[in-house]
């Protein structure tokens, strides 16, 4: 017996990878909203730690990783769409506001 596959097939027999327009707000397994900051729209996606597998990302709130499996929030100015998605911890996006704008990093922090 084969295994089965995992991935759907797309037309004559090609794996098809994800794109940003395959975008669902489902497919995270949280659920979107709308927010103002900053005197613009911004969606915000919560991604629960179930959902979050794969990849660790850089929140720009606090310059700290968010590790594989964690949950948090993905941010993005709603009228430049998906490519400019920040992935945030809760708590950071909720203290986005008594934030300062500039970040300072330690000596011995990756620059990435």
């Amino acid at each position: 017996m084969s295994p089965r596959r995992n991935r759907p097939k797309g037309l004559n027999g090609a794996v098809s990878g994800r794109s940003a327009e395959d975008d669902r707000p489902g497919r995270y397994g949280g659920w979107q909203s709308a927010e103002d900051w900053r005197g613009e729209e911004w969606s915000v996606r919560h991604v629960s730690g179930a959902s979050a597998h794969g990849k660790s990302y850089r929140c720009p709130g606090c310059d700290q990783l968010i590790p594989d499996g964690v949950p948090h929030v993905v941010a993005w100015p709603a009228h430049s769409g998906v490519d400019e998605r920040r992935h945030w911890h809760k708590s950071c996006w909720n203290a986005k506001d008594r934030r300062t704008t500039r970040v300072q990093r330690s000596r011995s922090a990756p620059r990435f």
